[in-house]
């Protein structure tokens, strides 16, 4: 059995972990029991934020393929969240509230033959943040001709 008291400002928190694995419990604490609940949350995430519970279809390949669309945006989103908004302050922000945030937001967008222009609500509170992103993710997709 593993043991983890803790008393802080907020109250107390008390873990209790029991196992038949073997090795020091403060290893196992933060190799095995950490990292799953980490992994679950990820899961949860895709659940609620990216609707990978949405399987409502009486097909299977139909359910299939919509939690597969749900995978392909989660990968999407966390390369997002660790390429694109690195150092900003939605680098450690759930999808939920990148959505709401940065891709949730009115805008215009204008078709010509040489571009596509979009423009963005006059009252978006984040549109500093998002021409960052823009500008940090145009800089990490040129390609690198390194010789080496």
């Amino acid at each position: 059995m593993i043991v983890k008291a803790e008393h802080l400002q907020k109250g107390d928190n008390s873990r209790f972990i029991v196992t038949n694995l073997q090795g020091e419990p403060q290893e196992l604490y933060d190799r095995v029991y950490c990292q799953r609940g980490e992994a679950e949350n990820r899961i949860k995430e895709q659940q609620l934020h990216l609707f990978a519970d949405r399987t409502s279809c009486r097909y299977f390949v139909a359910n299939q393929f919509r939690v597969l669309l749900s995978a392909a945006a989660y990968i999407l989103m966390d390369t997002l969240r660790r390429q694109g908004l690195a150092d900003t302050e939605l680098a450690n922000a759930q999808a939920g509230t990148i959505r709401i945030k940065l891709l949730k937001i009115g805008a215009r967008i204008v078709c010509s033959v040489r571009r596509i222009v979009i423009h963005l609500a006059g009252g978006y509170p984040f549109k500093e943040l998002f021409v960052r992103v823009l500008c940090h993710l145009s800089i990490l997709s040129q390609p690198s001709f390194g010789f080496g």
